[in-house]
């Protein structure tokens, strides 16, 4: 039995040219399992998701995990586990033990938690920042793709999901393609409720469930309390509030101008071609603009048409009109006080 959102995930990795084996081999489930519900070609599982039930194992995980800690580097093998489990009181079998181990290692591997150094066109780390609040806020969206580290920056005066979702079609739009997977952390517009089918087994919003599923990419959950899931765009928030943002409304306040949405939107992109995109990166040492001409060649097509927005903006809200000049025409024409920006940063 599979949940919803497992589903979503064997669709979208056949059409990445997975094969069953790999894709069994990656989800954790049976190739009969995966050929099943290729063939049936459905939107929905055959079944309901189980309640989730209280394992045998579950007084047992805090001195496996101690356990497993305490022993690194060495590996403990799932029979050693077994043996010392049984003299503790543990009832249950030693392929349920090997189930969870699996399970349990698999999200401690190294590929998950450190730098993603990840092949080009497999992933993106996407988060909100707040550049100011108060009762005129301004929000970035950011996006980064994960080999290249170029990002699409977008202003906002608010979190919603439609928003969210408009702000992925212009990313997409901007980077010409699609990757395998995008990364979030707990926000409400992705995520219902964390491992509500089980351990790493998320409810999705349903909406953007939809949406990822119609551009073909999976959404994937950072760890709790480890921020290095997703460092690559944690530290572009600070680099875009501390050599975009802040310098560009302290110009603007020195002439007596306010910092707006509108015009944070219209400097950003000159920025991000002239100034963050052709910056030698620490890590690669390489210019993002460089290899984001390699990654666009391993970035999935963009579809051919899209589904609506789910819940439409309001009219009295300014984030369409500036979502609408941003996807209409490209905004790289200077305005005078970037000018002098662009010499200070």
């Amino acid at each position: 039995m599979i949940t919803k959102e497992e589903l979503m995930k064997i669709q979208i990795l056949h059409q990445q040219g997975l094969s069953q084996r790999a894709i069994a081999k990656q989800l954790g489930i049976s190739r009969n399992t995966v050929k099943r519900y290729l063939r049936a070609k459905v939107d929905s599982p055959a079944y309901s998701a189980r309640p989730k039930t209280t394992s045998l194992l579950d007084l047992y995980k805090p001195f496996l995990h101690s356990r497993i800690a305490q022993a690194k580097p060495v590996h403990l093998s799932g029979v050693v586990l077994f043996r010392e489990l049984k003299e503790l009181g543990y009832c249950g079998g030693l392929s349920l033990l090997r189930q969870y181990l699996y399970e349990y290692r698999g999200k401690q591997a190294p590929t998950e938690v450190v730098r993603f150094e990840t092949q080009p066109g497999k992933q993106m780390q996407v988060d909100w920042g707040q550049m100011r609040g108060g009762k005129f806020p301004i929000h970035a969206f950011i996006a980064v793709l994960g080999y290249s580290r170029a990002m699409m920056v977008i202003f906002t005066d608010n979190m919603r999901y439609d928003t969210l979702e408009q702000c992925h079609r212009l990313t997409f739009d901007y980077f010409q393609g699609v990757p395998q997977e995008a990364w979030y952390d707990n926000m409400k517009t992705v995520v219902i409720k964390r491992d509500a089918y089980g351990e790493g087994k998320h409810k999705l919003n349903q909406a953007f469930y939809q949406f990822a599923k119609s551009m073909g990419f999976i959404p994937k959950l950072c760890q709790p309390y480890r921020p290095q899931t997703k460092g690559k765009v944690e530290r572009m928030v600070r680099y875009v509030r501390d050599n975009f943002f802040r310098p560009l409304n302290t110009k603007l306040e020195a002439t007596g101008e306010t910092l707006d949405v509108i015009t944070a939107n219209a400097e950003v992109m000159l920025w991000l071609d002239t100034v963050a995109h052709q910056r030698t990166h620490d890590t690669t040492k390489q210019k993002p603009a460089d290899r984001l001409v390699e990654e666009r060649l391993a970035l999935q097509p963009l579809p051919p048409t899209l589904l609506p927005v789910a819940t439409a903006l309001e009219p009295d809200v300014p984030l369409p009109s500036v979502l609408t000049t941003l996807s209409a025409q490209p905004l790289h024409h200077p305005l005078s006080i970037y000018d002098q920006l662009s010499e200070a940063v």
